[in-house]
């Protein structure tokens, strides 16, 4: 299927580690799932051999002609001199490639690249925190969220530093494969199945495993264990022991989201699993998953993943 097919992007001065995000979750073969993994390759925006962070060169097989062909491109990062011209053979690939229906991703600042080829102008996009505002300045068309890990317009996505470049990558994993897919996946990478795009960049006091000192850590835990009941911000509070604006600004610090809206997350990502894995009514599901209503779930759904559990089901189930 043509929107399976991933290029990414390889560059002289390459960014090793975003590059390798991509190569991680596109580009290995993952028998174990059991379905059509995604088509890769590495396709060159230079000829011969190219120079990568750490001492690494490499040389790809494919060349810009082969990225019109993908259904997916990924530009993993950019140069550091943000005063070179980025070449005009790359930018035209790449508006081709838009043309022809691809979904253009960028990590960290990646965005650069897709920003100067225009087809972000008044749009919403993100980039690492460093760059925010060199890349206001030097776009000011397009609508800049610089306190996100990532953004989806559709055809255009756009994610933060590095490591978001990763929840980037799993969240097209989901809209692709669906969560359960999307679950195994993180499992074999050892990370968390989803972060959503709205969270801050940087989470000032994260939450370490081992700190049993933390009333945060049991408590998420005892949340995603009862998702099913009606669990208030205030109810929260108080079984962490604090007032409900202490807690409130505790929370973010750590998690980087409101209670309010990490709990519609943490019940969206339930509701996708039982949606694909049993034949359960959408009531049921909603009320297994503390919406309430079948009428609330479907009104996240289209919130939050621009579709409707019916529509979702008919595409995941049995994935």
């Amino acid at each position: 299927m043509r929107d399976r097919s991933v290029a990414v992007l390889a560059y002289d001065g390459l960014c090793t580690f975003e590059f390798a995000l991509a190569v991680e979750v596109f580009g290995l073969r993952r028998p174990e799932l059991g379905v059509s993994w995604y088509d890769f390759r590495v396709c060159a925006a230079e000829p011969g051999r190219l120079r990568a962070e750490g001492g690494v060169t490499l040389r790809a097989r494919h060349g810009l002609r082969a990225i019109e062909g993908a259904g997916t491109v990924v530009v993993p990062g950019w140069r550091p001199d943000f005063e070179e011209p980025i070449p005009r053979a790359l930018l035209q690939a790449l508006r081709r490639a838009h043309a022809q229906g691809a979904r253009l991703v960028s990590i960290c600042s990646g965005a650069f690249v897709l920003a100067a080829t225009g087809l972000l102008d008044g749009l919403r996009a993100t980039t690492h925190w460093r760059y925010a505002r060199i890349f206001a300045e030097r776009f000011p068309r397009v609508k800049l969220v610089p306190n996100v890990l990532y953004v989806d317009e559709g055809q255009l996505l756009t994610s933060a530093g590095s490591a978001a470049g990763l929840d980037l990558c799993m969240h097209i994993v989901r809209k692709d494969y669906g969560a359960a897919i999307a679950n195994e996946v993180a499992r074999r990478l050892v990370i968390a199945p989803h972060r959503e795009g709205g969270q801050a960049q940087f989470v000032p006091e994260p939450i370490s495993p081992s700190d049993a000192g933390s009333p945060l850590a049991p408590l998420l835990d005892w949340a995603l264990r009862n998702l099913r009941e009606p669990i208030s911000v205030r109810r929260l509070a108080r079984r962490a022991g604090m007032p409900e604006r202490t807690f409130c600004r505790r929370f973010f610090a750590q998690v980087g989201s409101s209670p309010a809206r990490w709990l519609i997350g943490q019940r969206l990502i339930a509701a996708q699993r039982l949606l694909e894995t049993t034949a359960l009514a959408v009531e049921d599901i909603a009320d297994r998953t503390g919406m309430g209503s079948a009428a609330t779930l479907r009104h996240h759904f289209r919130a939050c993943l621009q579709t409707t559990p019916t529509y979702y089901r008919r595409t995941f189930r049995g994935a």
